[in-house]
């Protein structure tokens, strides 16, 4: 399996530990693990909170179509 080395806020540290310390996971590995594998695959289900915001700040899309136009897209 290959190692990751990755730098976390203190405050999810001490998320983690309190998990293991309160026995929900055997192990900082297996919690992390877990964790991880868990948040990516409600990531993919659910997909980013900000996906229409992106958009409309490039300006390609908004409520009202592409390039500004109402009721047509232009390619």
């Amino acid at each position: 399996m290959p190692k990751v080395e990755i730098n976390i806020p203190e405050h999810l540290e001490m998320q983690i530990t309190q998990l293991v310390d309160e026995g929900e996971f055997i192990n900082r590995e297996e919690a992390i693990e877990n964790l991880l594998s868990t948040g990516l695959k409600a990531y993919k289900t659910s997909g980013p909170m900000d996906d229409d915001a992106d958009l409309e700040d490039d300006g390609v899309m908004g409520d009202d179509g592409m390039m500004g136009h109402d009721d047509e897209y232009v390619f």
